[in-house]
């Protein structure tokens, strides 16, 4: 292993990619493993001088958002830039040990005592370091604390960097409460606080998500890799869990029951809303990978008398999405899919340019012909490219519009699995850490 720096701060490795020899990438650092045994707390909370934690391996994650644990024995080189390892890894989900310990997950924001008598300090980083004979162990902690007075005077913070051996480390370390977590994420974005879901262990994962409202709850699930939807829907009691399914997307709601045993699923379907059930059994009914599995079986349906002024007040509620209300389609009754005849689709950027007392049935594109329930994904990718379109109806074998399926529903289909993982190459936490 490189021996060169033998020293590095762990924050600065969180997000960084690791590549196999062949260049390669594997996944992306998400934490550090050490033995719990190396720094149990003697009667006085003491940390036990010269038992620095050994560094047993590192946690990083695939493709899929799924995380498995890679030996230290396995990393041949570690740097403030990358991480290489062998490329034998083993792809099992990673399960966290009775004696081991996560340095970001348990240490991060933990409360130490400083031994030379001035007093608490919280952890912010945590620094490993590799001994001759290429073991690494934790070393040194970079701690703040608050200087000068409290009150009216603005306590200022302070940054230090002391030896392990140096603090002892409370063992009152709680994390923030559930109830807490979720009044401070309360204007977050659904797919921001899904990314903090995930960084979290199950047992805070769950404990968070059940104290979200079931539409909260709903978004943010929809924004989760299936592992963690599956996780979290088990643990809530059954009327809950068909509740939250009710919230859902009903494209959504079919991936995620697919994930789902016959029994399990058939059980959360009796338990939900009558229409939204039937709605959700329509989709299961497709094969995966068509436009019938993609599709939402609900979007703005209008009969062709209906005014620009009615379409433009249903494309403006709020539960409707941007690519959702991109347009509005006409039918002959019934308005409930599987409708009567399809007749088109009308823009909304049409709607916006003639009266409010237009009749939509006048304004329909004869240009763009729906597709088939049974269109696959590349069909579906080709029309909406050809046509710069967002939305597109999907109609079965009678031209009866079925549903619509959206640019992001086959993008989410087109995309790896862990697609909301980075942006632009960079990873979505940051991580503000800075050092002396």
């Amino acid at each position: 292993m490189s021996t060169a720096p033998n020293k590095i701060f762990i924050a600065r490795l969180l997000g960084l990619d690791v590549f196999d020899p062949m260049g390669d990438r594997l996944g992306r650092v998400r934490d550090i493993v050490v033995l719990k045994g190396s720094f149990v707390a003697d009667q006085a909370t003491r940390a036990i001088p010269g038992k620095e934690p050994v560094v047993v391996g590192i946690v990083i994650e695939v493709l899929g958002k799924k995380r498995i644990f890679v030996p230290m024995t396995r990393v041949t080189s570690i740097d403030s830039t990358q991480v290489i390892s062998t490329g034998l890894v083993n792809l099992r989900r990673f399960e966290q040990r009775g004696s081991e310990a996560l340095v970001v997950a348990e240490l991060f924001d933990r409360k130490v005592r400083l031994e030379d008598g001035s007093g608490e300090a919280t952890i912010e980083d945590v620094a490993m370091e590799q001994r001759r004979n290429g073991d690494w162990i934790i070393s040194e902690l970079f701690v703040s604390r608050g200087t000068g007075q409290s009150g009216l005077m603005r306590r200022r913070q302070q940054t230090l960097v002391v030896d392990w051996n140096e603090a002892v480390i409370s063992t009152d370390h709680e994390p923030q409460a559930a109830t807490s977590f979720v009044a401070t994420h309360e204007n977050s974005q659904a797919a921001d606080l899904a990314d903090a879901l995930h960084e979290m262990n199950d047992k805070r994962m769950i404990e968070v998500a059940q104290e979200l409202q079931d539409e909260r709850l709903a978004d943010v699930m929809q924004e989760l890799p299936e592992d963690d939807q599956v996780e979290i829907l088990s643990h809530l009691d059954l009327e809950r869990a068909a509740q939250v399914l009710e919230e859902m997307e009903p494209d959504d709601a079919a991936d995620l029951l697919n994930e789902l045993s016959d029994a399990q699923r058939e059980e959360l379907l009796q338990l939900m809303d009558v229409e939204e059930a039937d709605d959700v059994r329509r989709l299961l009914e497709y094969e995966e990978g068509t436009a019938g599995s993609l599709m939402n079986p609900v979007p703005v349906i209008l009969p062709p008398e209906a005014t620009v002024a009615e379409a433009l007040a249903h494309i403006r509620q709020e539960e409707i999405s941007p690519a959702m209300a991109a347009a509005v389609l006409v039918t002959r009754p019934p308005q409930e899919t599987p409708t009567g005849k399809y007749l088109g689709m009308v823009h909304m950027q049409q709607l916006l340019r003639v009266p409010p007392s237009v009749q939509v049935g006048t304004l329909l594109d004869s240009s763009i012909e729906p597709v088939s329930d049974m269109s696959s994904l590349e069909e579906l990718s080709r029309v909406l490219a050809t046509y710069d379109l967002t939305i597109l109806p999907v109609v079965n074998d009678s031209n009866r519009l079925v549903g619509a399926v959206t640019i992001d529903d086959v993008l989410d289909a087109l995309l790896p699995d862990d697609w909301r993982t980075y942006d632009d190459g960079t990873p979505i936490r940051k991580v503000g850490r800075r050092y002396e």
